[in-house]
């Protein structure tokens, strides 16, 4: 493997964003350190005991993304198109804050190699001030413009292959759009900076002009890769990370699964809700009708804890990759991450998005027979839920789960994506 002959490379990981934002970018971090490379992962402050028990060094910004995704601003955000323009206006200082910390953090570090979330639009300009080669990552199918299906980000059927491709395009032009508005005032406020023709966030700089991979850390087996992608953008499988490798069930947990039958697990991670008593009591209602056993994972607010009858288990959090594999079943929102950890489990799932990519995911999940049809979290009730719930149990979603998680634990995604990036030189 490529990355055990060119040792002591600095890489500077950039990523901003929800759990399912950084716990990836740590999979290949970790074994981009195994393979004797000096790694730092920049990311919200929240993440750095995260990234440190990792064995990884953080260098932290100073934002709060899960007491910024909990504010009043950012919850409206999630649930409507006004609160989404709000918060944008008001996070326009905040973000060009952020853009001036990573520059501190990669003139600091000097890396040779910047691996990237797209939301760290400003990678490609660092890398062209430091010399460095920029790499940018994804892990959904929506951003690169295809025929195969619809953005991942816009809540659109499949509309045939011309109307994808239109649609991709004008999803792409968005995001340029959007990434000028937050670069443009950037690059004014630093005339210091080596100048040169516009970078697009999507392709990555090196300082040769040499080209770049794009690395889509997501399965084949979930989303195969589209015939007009060509041969820089890879799909590398999920990058996962075994977080379980230390890590002991409390005893009342313990106690709870190795009764019978297995639970079905219901957490929707960091995404709020709107009403979150009245969300968690429609969850005990359809586990109570459906006379089905359940665990609760709080998360960052979506399900409170409340006093439950016997066959529920509240908690606020466990490693997915080691509970998963003891449930009978997954509920959650649909987050690329959590999507795939409940496939490699081999478990079904039933997905209850809320926006984003996430109902793309929902979608895909009932396409492969691995579940039922989605339920917009907005639309939950006991009733449908009940039902879900016992749809869940069919034998068939079972089976398919479990090929598909047997196909995905065979791709090794995060060690492809290492190599891959370990190839480059400047």
């Amino acid at each position: 493997m490529s990355g055990l002959l060119m040792n002591n490379l600095p890489i500077l990981i950039l990523t901003l964003g929800s759990r399912g934002d950084v716990q990836p970018y740590i999979a290949v971090g970790k074994i981009l350190k195994a393979w004797g490379h000096d790694v730092v992962i920049s990311t919200s402050q929240d993440f750095t005991a995260f990234i440190e028990a990792s064995g990884l060094t953080a260098a932290p910004l100073s934002i709060d993304m899960k007491a910024l995704i909990k504010s009043p601003e950012m919850q409206a955000a999630i649930h409507g198109f006004r609160g989404k323009v709000r918060a944008w206006r008001s996070t326009k200082d905040l973000i060009q804050r952020q853009l001036d910390e990573m520059l501190s953090v990669a003139r600091e570090i000097a890396p040779h190699i910047i691996l990237y979330h797209p939301k760290a639009a400003v990678a490609p300009y660092l890398a062209r001030e430091l010399g460095a080669i920029a790499i940018p990552s994804f892990l959904q199918p929506g951003f690169i413009p295809t025929g195969a299906f619809p953005p991942a980000f816009l809540p659109v059927p499949d509309m045939g292959r011309v109307l994808n491709r239109l649609s991709g395009r004008a999803m792409t032009a968005l995001m340029a759009l959007g990434h000028g508005a937050i670069l443009k005032p950037w690059l004014a406020r630093h005339p210091d900076l080596r100048r040169g023709n516009r970078i697009s966030p999507l392709d990555g700089y090196h300082p040769r002009g040499a080209p770049i991979p794009r690395l889509h850390a997501f399965s084949r087996h979930i989303v195969p890769k589209p015939l007009e992608w060509g041969k820089r953008d890879h799909l590398t499988g999920a990058w996962f990370a075994d977080t379980s490798e230390h890590w002991s069930p409390p005893a009342d947990l313990a106690r709870f699964l190795d009764a019978r039958p297995p639970p079905v697990y219901v957490g929707f991670g960091s995404m709020p809700a709107v009403n979150a008593a009245k969300l968690t009591r429609d969850v005990l209602d359809g586990f109570r009708l459906s006379q089905t056993r359940g665990i609760l994972a709080k998360g960052w607010g979506a399900l409170i804890d409340i006093d439950v009858p016997d066959h529920i288990h509240v908690l606020d959090t466990a490693p997915h990759d080691w509970l998963f594999p003891r449930c009978s079943a997954v509920v959650h929102h649909g987050g690329a991450g959590t999507t795939q950890e409940a496939l490699r489990s081999g478990r079904p799932s039933l997905i209850c998005p809320i926006f984003g990519d996430q109902p793309f995911w929902g979608k895909r999940i009932a396409a492969l027979g691995a579940g039922p049809d989605p339920i917009p979290l907005a639309k939950l009730s006991a009733e449908n839920f009940a039902a879900a719930l016992k749809a869940l149990r069919d034998p068939a979603f079972a089976r398919n789960a479990v090929t598909l998680g047997a196909a995905m634990d065979g791709e090794a995604g995060a060690a492809t994506a290492a190599g891959l990036i370990t190839e480059l030189k400047s």
